[in-house]
C-alpha cells in the first residue's frame, strides 16, 4: 500500500474531529477520553453521554440508509469543545457497534457511508485539501492546466492500486495523462480535478476504515461484544428491513434466477463493490432475461461509486449492442461464481455451464410440474364424474 510513511502533522483540531478516522486523530482521541475521565463503559451507557449515542445511532442509520449524512456532521460546531467531542465519540460508538456485530455487510455499508461523507466533505475545505491528500497518498503534485486551472497529479502506484475500485472509462490508466510515473487527474463531465482526486482518496479511507475495523473484529471477544448487543439487534433489524425494502425485484421471476445473479445484486444492495466483470454480467443477463432497462439500472443505485448518467449509459451500451453474459467458467475466474459443491443442487450438475442454461432449467421444470398438476386435476375431474 503506497501510503506516505510520515504523515503530516494536523493541529486543528475541529479538522481532526470532522475526519475522526485520520490517523492523526488516533492520539487527539486518547487525550479526550483521558481529559474528561470517560471509559468505554460510560460511552455505552452513562446518562450524561446519552446524547453522543444518539448522535452516533443517527450516523449508523445514514450509512444504512445511503443517506448523505454530511448535513449533520458538518453543521456541527467543531469550534468548540463539545463539538468536537460530540464527533469524535459519536464515530466511536458507531464503530465500536459495527465491530460488535461481527458483521460484514453492516461493516460495508458502515465504511462506504463514512468514506462518501469524507469524500464530500473534501469537495468543501479547500483549505484542508492538501493535508489530507498527503495523508492518504503517498505524494500528490499540483501544477497549472493548459487552460490555467489547477490540475492534480498523484503517482502511479497510488493510482494503478486505487482506481480499478472505480467504475468508468475515465479510471482506466488507458485513458489518462501519463507522465515520468505521475497520473493527471484533470476535471471533466463537471467535476473538478480535486473531485476527482477526492474520489480517489476515498477509495484509500474505505480500505483503512476497512482494515481497522476488521482488525478490532478478531481482538473483540464475546464478553466486550455482549455490551453492544441492544445496538447491535436494532441496527441488524433495521439494515435488513433496508435491504429487502431497496432490492427491486420482479417476485415472479426471482425463484428462478441463478446464484451468481442473486448475489451480485444482493451485493450491490448492501452497499459492497461489486467488480468490472460482475457488473457487466448483470446487465447483460438482465437484458437477456426480459429486465426493463430501468429496472437494470436501478440495481446499481446503492453501489460505492453509483452515478445516475454513467450508470445509465453503460447500461444502454450493453443493452443496445446486445451483451452475451459471461458462462459459469468466465464468472469462476472472475471471482463472481458464489456457489460451493453442494450449494446448489443444480449448479453441482457437470454439463451446468451457463446461467442462462439455469434459469431455462428452473423455468422448464416449473412449467412441467404446472402441466403434472393440470393432468391430475383433469383425471380427477374424470373420475368423478365416472363414479357419478
Amino acid at each position: 500500500m503506497p501510503i506516505p510513511l510520515v504523515v503530516p502533522d494536523i493541529e486543528d483540531e475541529g479538522l481532526l474531529a470532522r475526519y475522526p478516522f485520520l490517523p492523526q486523530s488516533e492520539d487527539f482521541l486518547k487525550e479526550l477520553l483521558e481529559e474528561n475521565n470517560i471509559t468505554i463503559e460510560d460511552l455505552i451507557d452513562a446518562p450524561w453521554l446519552e446524547d453522543i449515542r444518539i448522535k452516533a445511532r443517527v450516523r449508523l442509520i445514514d450509512s444504512i440508509v445511503q443517506k448523505n449524512s454530511m448535513g449533520i456532521s458538518y453543521s456541527l460546531d467543531v469550534s468548540t469543545e463539545v463539538g468536537r467531542m460530540m464527533e469524535f465519540l459519536s464515530f466511536l460508538h458507531s464503530m465500536l457497534v459495527v465491530c460488535a456485530s461481527f458483521d460484514e455487510r453492516l461493516l460495508a455499508r458502515w465504511v462506504e457511508g463514512e468514506a462518501s461523507r469524507a469524500d464530500q466533505l473534501m469537495g468543501l475545505e479547500e483549505s484542508s485539501f492538501s493535508l489530507i491528500s498527503s495523508t492518504y497518498l503517498s505524494s500528490i503534485d499540483l501544477r497549472e492546466s493548459e487552460t490555467g486551472e489547477p490540475e492534480y497529479w498523484v503517482p502511479l502506484s497510488d493510482f494503478i492500486e486505487l482506481s480499478p475500485k472505480i467504475s468508468g472509462k475515465y479510471w482506466r490508466l488507458v485513458n489518462r495523462p501519463v507522465s515520468n510515473g505521475w497520473v493527471c487527474l484533470n476535471s471533466g463531465f463537471g467535476e473538478s480535478s480535486s473531485g476527482r482526486t477526492s474520489r480517489l482518496i476515498k477509495e484509500r479511507i474505505r480500505q483503512q476504515l476497512y482494515n481497522n475495523c476488521v482488525e478490532r473484529m478478531a481482538r473483540m471477544d464475546d464478553e466486550f461484544a455482549s455490551k453492544f448487543s441492544e445496538s447491535v439487534e436494532k441496527i441488524m433489524s433495521l439494515m435488513s428491513e433496508q435491504v429487502e425494502a431497496e432490492m427491486p425485484v420482479n417476485a415472479a421471476l426471482r425463484e428462478d434466477w441463478p446464484p451468481c445473479f442473486e448475489s451480485a445484486i444482493s451485493e450491490l444492495n448492501q452497499g459492497i463493490n461489486v467488480n468490472h466483470a460482475g457488473r457487466v454480467f448483470l446487465a447483460a443477463f438482465s437484458r437477456a432475461i426480459g429486465i426493463p432497462q430501468e429496472q437494470t439500472c436501478s440495481f446499481f443505485s446503492n453501489a460505492p461509486d453509483y452515478e445516475s448518467d454513467t450508470t445509465s449509459y453503460q447500461v444502454n451500451q450493453i443493452y443496445e449492442r446486445e451483451y452475451t453474459p459471461h458462462g459459469c467458467s468466465s464468472l469462476k475466474t472472475n471471482a463472481r461464481c458464489p456457489v460451493q459443491v453442494g450449494d446448489d443442487s443444480l449448479c453441482d450438475q457437470e454439463w451446468m455451464d451457463h446461467p442462462l442454461k439455469y434459469i431455462r432449467i428452473k423455468q422448464k421444470g416449473r412449467f412441467v410440474m404446472s402441466s403434472q398438476d393440470i393432468e391430475k386435476e383433469t383425471s380427477e375431474v374424470h373420475s368423478l364424474g365416472d363414479d357419478s
